[in-house]
């Protein structure tokens, strides 16, 4: 019986605190425990993330991302070949196999663009940049911070959508209710079921930024596991 009175004083404590608390100030309390000395906005560093997915060849990616400097690279090597992509400033740079300047045939084969270079770019420092890139222009934050359980598991959960400009997407962030930690995050298209939910588990500090070190996708609408990325910092 003790027990069980400390666990329903527990959940109204966290229930009561998650509606007192907004969302900005749920997500600054996050920032403070992922980047505590603010070192993302002049991050210049190296990640090395291994991608494991069931039914193809882990990829390596050696990925370096200098703010200040507005640079960005991703050196990517997934059987016998190696794909690199460079945004310096804007200005985009494709190599192939050690090849500086491949041939349009080549670009063509194996699906190389700037496009997808400047892609690869947002992708890498949204995903690594959270929950810090939160604060971008465009990023909607809802005041309401809602109490969920999720995998067994009570989490504060903030709610971001964005500017038609900037995406379309839905976005959910969990958050450890104690230390503020981000241990999960949703994404949902417009259509029903559509989307996935990310799994972060340990940490990985590179540049004093706490990092999800393993991130383990799923697709919402039958929990159909996708692969997992796996950080280092060498």
């Amino acid at each position: 019986m003790k027990k069980l009175i400390t666990f329903f004083l527990l959940l109204l404590t966290i229930q009561l605190f998650s509606q007192e608390l907004t969302g900005k100030e749920l997500l600054e309390k996050a920032i403070q425990y992922h980047d505590p000395n603010g070192n993302w906005e002049t991050f210049n560093g190296t990640l090395f993330v291994t991608m494991k997915t069931p039914k193809s060849p882990e990829r390596k990616s050696e990925i370096k991302i200098n703010l200040p400097q507005e640079y960005f690279y991703v050196k990517a090597t997934r059987g016998e070949n190696t794909t690199e992509y460079t945004v310096n400033k804007g200005e985009c740079k494709i190599g192939f196999n050690g090849q500086e300047s491949p041939s349009e045939a080549i670009l063509k084969e194996h699906k190389l663009s700037c496009d997808r270079a400047n892609l690869y770019k947002n992708y890498y420092t949204y995903l690594y940049g959270l929950p810090m890139k939160l604060k971008d222009n465009g990023t909607i934050i809802h005041d309401k911070v809602e109490r969920k359980k999720f995998k067994g598991k009570e989490y504060l959960v903030l709610k971001a959508t964005y500017d038609q400009a900037v995406g379309k997407d839905t976005w959910y962030f969990y958050f450890n209710p104690k230390t503020y930690a981000m241990e999960v995050y949703q994404f949902f298209k417009s259509k029903p079921n559509s989307g996935e939910y990310i799994l972060l588990s340990e940490e990985e500090v590179i540049n004093g930024i706490k990092f999800p070190k393993n991130r383990a996708w799923h697709y919402n609408k039958d929990n159909g596991y996708l692969g997992t990325d796996y950080l280092s910092a060498k």
